[in-house]
């Protein structure tokens, strides 16, 4: 269902995204309702790190496959050598950043069961203690996993490229040109994120 709330807010702001937004099938992001899928997603995201769409899928397809009943928690993890994590054709490094996270985890360095209850720059502290994970990740993590509604990623190369598509930048943006157009966006920054990354989208206008 389209939300009108923030349509009506982001034609209200920012006549340019609204202009790509409301072509789209905008649906409200859904907050978890439990941390039960936060371990796997986080996972996938590092194996997903700089890689074009098919290409992540097809590894984190066989990352998956090596779980019966596909279910991952850090001991199954860890239960890998790195060797066995780069025959699924992840990098070694990205093989170590995985192993890390479920150390990380299980020690309880790191504790996700708490991620829902924390501000955004909480969950970005906690995340990045893991080797692997910085602010992209995090931030990806906070939209499309935690369901944060007012996120924008500043180290995210696509959002860039819309940008500069939508807003006519001739050079690359700096990051107070950015702030300036994002800013009125909020409390509804994500979407303008989804907007900017269907821009990119040959079949968008």
């Amino acid at each position: 269902m389209r939300s009108s709330q923030i349509l009506t807010h982001l034609k209200e702001v920012d006549p340019k995204i609204y202009q790509v937004i409301k072509k789209m099938e905008l649906k409200r992001l859904k907050k978890p309702k439990n941390s039960s899928s936060f371990f796997k997603n986080l996972c996938c995201e590092i194996i997903s790190q700089q890689l074009a769409g098919k290409a992540a899928l097809a590894i984190v397809k066989r990352f998956v496959d090596l779980f019966e009943g596909k279910q991952i928690n850090p001991d199954r993890v860890l239960s890998f050598s790195e060797q066995e994590l780069r025959d699924v054709g992840m990098s070694w490094a990205k093989a170590r950043y995985v192993r890390d996270l479920a150390l990380k985890v299980k020690d309880k360095n790191v504790r996700l069961t708490n991620l829902q209850k924390l501000d955004d720059e909480l969950v970005i502290e906690e995340l990045t203690k893991v080797k692997g994970i910085g602010n992209w990740t995090a931030e990806m993590f906070l939209i499309f996993t935690l369901g944060r509604e007012d996120v924008f990623s500043h180290g995210d190369l696509g959002l860039r490229k819309g940008l500069e598509k939508i807003y006519g930048f001739k050079n690359k943006p700096t990051e107070k040109q950015i702030n300036k157009i994002v800013g009125k966006w909020s409390p509804y920054k994500s979407y303008g994120c989804l907007a900017l990354w269907s821009s990119l989208d040959s079949k968008s206008s």
